[in-house]
C-alpha cells in the first residue's frame, strides 16, 4: 500500500503479479462475535448459539457461522491495503467449508494471485485469487477463489 496526499492507495491492476502471495494477520473468534453475527443475520441455528444442544453433537461445542468466518477473511484481506481505493468491484466468490471454527480459534488468510485478465472496457482488470483461511494450527478451514475488478493505473497527465 502506498500513501498519497489523499490517503492510502492500494495496487492498480498493473501492480499485481500472478503468483504473488499475501498473508493477513490473525483474528481470534469470540463468543460475542457469534452472538452478534446471529443477531445481525437472524441465523440462530443451535449449532452456533446453544451450548446444551452441542453437548450431544459430534463437535461437542458451538461452531462459528461459516459466513462469519468468510466475512472476517474478507475484512482481513481488505486490511492488507492492496484494494484501498483501487478495487472497483467484488465480482465472484467460490468457497468450500472444510473444518469448523470454534470460539477461541484464531484465523488468518493466505491469498495467491492465480490469474489476471485485462478488462479495459470496465476500467481495469480482473484478478482471480486463490484463498485459504487457516486456523491457529495451520489447518485450512475454508478454501476457494474470488474475483476482483481492480482499476487500471491512470494515464499520466
Amino acid at each position: 500500500m502506498r500513501y498519497t496526499e489523499n490517503g492510502p492507495l492500494g495496487y492498480y491492476f498493473e501492480d499485481i503479479e500472478t503468483g504473488q502471495t499475501m498473508v493477513t494477520r490473525g483474528r481470534t473468534v469470540t463468543e460475542a462475535d457469534i452472538v452478534q453475527f446471529a443477531a445481525l443475520t437472524g441465523d440462530y441455528n443451535p449449532m452456533h448459539t446453544n451450548v446444551e444442544y452441542m453437548k450431544d453433537h459430534p463437535m461437542k461445542q458451538r461452531v462459528a457461522h461459516g459466513m462469519l468466518t468468510l466475512s472476517y477473511a474478507v475484512g482481513q484481506l481488505y486490511q492488507l491495503g492492496f484494494m484501498e481505493r483501487t478495487v472497483l468491484a467484488f465480482r465472484g466468490l467460490e468457497m468450500k467449508f472444510s473444518l469448523p471454527v470454534f470460539i477461541g480459534d484464531t484465523i488468518h488468510v493466505r491469498l495467491t494471485i492465480a490469474e489476471k485478465k485485462e478488462m479495459k472496457r470496465l476500467g481495469g482488470g480482473i484478478i482471480t485469487a486463490e484463498i485459504r483461511i487457516l486456523n491457529q494450527e495451520g489447518k485450512t478451514v475454508q478454501s476457494g477463489s474470488m474475483e476482483l475488478l481492480l482499476a487500471s493505473r491512470p494515464a499520466a497527465s
